[in-house]
């Protein structure tokens, strides 16, 4: 996320906004996902950390573009979090990498 690198905590609001869900599935996956646990405020406000974005996207990336139904998704991440992570990982470098492709393309298009 690193919108703001020295804000600890962000809203559900933000993560799903950043994440692009909703806030009711952020809520249903904590549900489902038991390492899944924001801090919550006396007054039960969610405030989730760098880590639990991480974690959010590693569960969007097996559930959303994988299209693992959520036991699986689980069953998973229980098994193999260094699978997992590593998995979101390449993602995250190859959602980079065709960014900078399509920039690069719109700069030689530019020439022409």
């Amino acid at each position: 996320m690193a919108e703001n690198p020295h804000k600890l905590y962000y809203s559900i609001k933000e993560v799903a906004q950043q994440i692009n869900v909703t806030e009711s599935l952020l809520r249903y996956w904590e549900t489902e996902f038991p390492h899944l646990r924001p801090k919550t405020t006396g007054n039960r406000v969610r405030q989730y950390t760098e880590k639990d974005i991480e974690q959010i996207k590693v569960i969007y990336n097996l559930v959303k573009v994988r299209g693992f139904k959520i036991a699986a998704a689980r069953k998973m991440l229980q098994e193999n979090r260094s699978g997992a992570d590593k998995s979101q990982k390449v993602m995250e470098t190859l959602f980079s990498v065709r960014d900078q492709l399509k920039d690069l393309k719109k700069q030689l298009d530019g020439l022409v």
